[in-house]
């Protein structure tokens, strides 16, 4: 059965799930652990990533993020890639360390903020690597400690965390921490795993209660959230991807007029896009410019980019084109 494709746009919140390669391990000790998080946050500052929540256990994570400019799959591959390289190398091994696709399910934030950042902070609690939330408060390897204020990690968002529960700091860390201790009793809570009908709802039998009285919301096995919620994210992506693919036939329409107008002239490739300053070259290099900005509908960046230039190199050609017009 072919494998869904990825949900994802900037600003998008994510319960991201990794596993290691059959449930093996994805850390031996504290030093894989403190490589582990030390990249994640070097990565969520780099690529603007924000994370809310997280919890590495012995051979899987969680993480609660949102994504960035450059999407999820982008931050993802040079998070997990890296990481695997550095474990590989230090353990003298080779293979695979992660299945092959990790999990991501798009969440709507007001149901599930607060339900997502408890459920992944007391994985540890759960799993029994502590033994107690008053251990937990300290644990270095989940982002519980740095809420409450035990442990510092500059690029975890925890003051958008604790906004969720009161707007006095020290006030926020008590209901944060209250909520969490709730929490224990609540167990394993699978509906906070995964996506669909039946988890956004509350159960099989709050489906059948809707359907009951007429109202059969909208589902994808992708999304955590309500019928509304569903739509919204998937027209987003839909009209994201549209767009996308709008922006791609440009692209391959400017090659194309690039090679014709190559072929034309006698310059070749290579030179157009080599820096050459010949007479002839620069002629069809500004000729081109004009047509891949005012006809094809590329931005100067993509312009520059298939013509080998910088973009302000761009911008110069189109504004002396448009001194000679006035």
């Amino acid at each position: 059965m072919p494998r869904s494709a990825r949900l994802d746009a900037p600003g998008t919140l994510h319960h991201v799930i990794i596993r290691g390669m059959e449930r093996r391990r994805i850390v031996d000790d504290d030093d894989d652990r403190q490589v582990f998080v030390d990249r994640l946050g070097r990565l969520s500052i780099d690529l603007k990533t924000p994370v809310y929540a997280w919890a590495l256990m012995t051979n899987h994570a969680h993480l609660l993020i949102r994504s960035g400019p450059e999407g999820l799959p982008s931050f993802m591959r040079k998070f997990l890639t890296g990481y695997a390289i550095h474990y590989n190398r230090r353990h003298h091994r080779y293979g695979h360390l992660f299945q092959n696709r990790y999990k991501s399910i798009v969440c709507e934030e007001d149901a599930y903020f607060k339900e997502l950042v408890r459920y992944i902070h007391l994985n540890p609690l759960r799993a029994g690597l502590v033994e107690s939330m008053q251990k937990l408060d300290w644990y270095r390897w989940c982002g519980h400690s740095v809420v409450v204020g035990r442990r510092e990690k500059p690029w975890q968002e925890r003051d958008y965390v604790l906004k969720w529960f009161g707007e006095k700091r020290k006030e926020a860390v008590s209901n944060y921490r209250n909520f969490v201790k709730k929490g224990v009793a609540l167990g394993k809570q699978p509906n906070l795993t995964g996506g669909g009908l039946i988890r956004s709802a509350g159960g099989w039998s709050e489906v059948k209660a809707l359907r009951r009285i007429g109202d059969r919301q909208a589902s994808d096995e992708r999304i955590l959230g309500n019928g509304d919620f569903v739509e919204q994210i998937t027209q987003q992506i839909d009209l994201e991807r549209k767009y996308r693919l709008i922006s791609d036939n440009r692209v391959e329409k400017a090659k194309t007029l690039i090679k014709e107008k190559c072929e034309e002239s006698s310059v070749s490739e290579e030179a157009l896009k080599g820096g050459s300053r010949t007479g002839e070259v620069s002629k069809v290099r500004c000729e081109l410019a004009l047509e891949l900005v005012k006809e094809c509908g590329l931005t100067y960046s993509e312009s520059a980019r298939q013509l080998g230039v910088c973009t302000s190199a761009i911008a110069k050609i189109i504004k002396r084109n448009q001194h000679k017009s006035n």
